[in-house]
């Protein structure tokens, strides 16, 4: 599944609401399905680190490495790329 989140978010994706319906889409088919979860940053210039925590520290906190598996991260800014890879590192620990 690819999720879109420009047109979620906008340029600037930082509303925790947002992230927070975003997750709970996600939880389903995490759990319904073994699909690769895409998401999808086009668009997206900057995010902040509340909303990537938001969207995906509880997946890496409950499956830990095995979430890397099922999520893709396309066309990330630095600063977006920067933001998830320190959420998910943390999160892991």
């Amino acid at each position: 599944m690819i999720i879109n989140m420009q047109e979620i978010c906008g340029d600037f994706a930082e509303n925790k609401d947002k992230a927070r319906k975003i997750r709970n889409e996600i939880k389903a088919i995490y759990s319904e399905s073994d699909d690769k979860i895409v998401l999808d940053f086009k668009g997206v210039d900057s995010t902040t680190q509340s909303f990537i925590h938001a969207l995906l520290s509880g997946f890496f906190q409950n499956y830990g490495e095995l979430a890397l598996e099922r999520f893709e991260f396309k066309n990330c800014t630095a600063a977006v790329k920067s933001l998830i890879t320190t959420v998910i590192n943390y999160s892991l620990e």
